[in-house]
């Protein structure tokens, strides 16, 4: 998939008739689905066989597929009757049937389920391989570890991308123009925002020009604000993408990460709130310094937790453009609490 199309197209010409009739057969799955990731490379047994028969089957074969950890039974029409584990198989008399130690409801999957959902359920139970059955249960393939892997790799990336708004499809040597397009959306988006942040500044130019020290002080109460997202955000993405986070639990992460604002803004409030009073020599300023970067904190908790929670319920990523949200909510919301209390009471 990672090939153009040309090149893609001279690799499968020189390919043996069977793999290539594999290839064309799997590229008619949808992308992310388990079709596109299994392989054709599953040994199988009819469940008529006998221990020592199925023994001897792997003997014939030059050498067994990466990541075989079971062999797939199955019935004269390729229905998959269940799994043998090769432990078992090698510690189990010869002449035994071996319809008798088959595990007869093994986990599968249909070609047609989400492929991270299939990764998830192999990081869940340890799976090394499992089959790939059809909807009348005949055996189309085998899902591996590594690719698997491969696709929780992928997952991950892009979830480091998303909160940014950017692509992991995006590549980091191709065109500039293509490159510059895939992140017009965002960016306008991110200046729209500035842009509305900036006017709620302009809401309070009277009050920052008779106190200069406001305009020194509202960047700290915003940064703070939005780094304490950051890490609410985080948290909750992580909670949500390993199911941690549901209907019947949100509403009790929220309440502990806006105590956490709470705590915080009251301890590292009164702080800078100090500082402030000491260095301005205004213990009113302080406290305004105090109350704002407490209420800031506890808004932060709160967005950092919401965001999240209402793109996955709205059927989105939520890691998408999660931090753009975030800075707009806690900048322009830190500014108003922080400029709109010292207009009440400082100037």
């Amino acid at each position: 998939d990672h090939l153009p199309d040309t090149v893609r197209r001279e690799l499968e010409a020189g390919l043996p008739p069977r793999v290539r009739d594999w290839l064309i057969d799997v590229q008619t799955y949808p992308e992310e689905t388990v079709g596109r990731e299994m392989s054709q490379e599953a040994v199988a047994i009819v469940d008529t066989a006998t221990v020592k028969e199925a023994l001897k089957t792997l003997r014939r074969l030059k050498a067994l597929p990466p990541q075989t950890d079971k062999l797939f039974v199955v019935d004269l029409t390729r229905r998959l009757v269940g799994v043998v584990r090769l432990e078992q198989l090698v510690t189990t008399p010869p002449r035994r049937p071996l319809a008798d130690i088959v595990d007869r409801s093994p986990i599968t999957f249909k070609p047609t389920e989400p492929a991270h959902a299939a990764a998830s359920a192999f990081e869940r139970y340890d799976l090394v391989s499992a089959p790939v059955v059809d909807a009348d249960g005949r055996l189309l393939g085998r899902l591996t570890v590594d690719s698997m892997m491969e696709v929780l790799r992928e997952e991950a990336e892009q979830q480091a991308f998303n909160p940014s708004g950017l692509s992991g499809e995006e590549d980091l040597f191709g065109p500039v123009w293509r490159s510059a397009r895939q992140r017009w959306a965002w960016l306008g988006l991110n200046l729209v925002t500035a842009f509305v942040a900036s006017r709620i500044i302009g809401v309070f130019e009277g009050s920052i020009e008779k106190l200069v020290a406001l305009a020194t002080l509202m960047p700290i109460v915003a940064s703070v604000g939005g780094n304490t997202g950051n890490q609410t955000i985080a948290l909750a993405i992580r909670g949500l993408a390993l199911g941690q986070i549901d209907r019947a639990n949100l509403w009790s992460f929220l309440g502990k990460e806006c105590g956490i604002g709470l705590a915080n803004g009251a301890i590292w409030g009164s702080v800078m709130g100090a500082v402030a009073a000491l260095l301005y020599q205004s213990p009113m300023l302080g406290l305004v310094m105090a109350v704002a970067m407490m209420l800031n904190l506890c808004l932060a908790a709160l967005v950092g937790v919401g965001v999240p929670s209402l793109m996955a319920r709205l059927g989105r990523d939520p890691a998408m453009g999660s931090s753009v949200l975030l800075t707009f909510l806690t900048d322009s919301l830190g500014f108003f609490i922080f400029l709109g209390l010292a207009s009440l009471f400082l100037v």
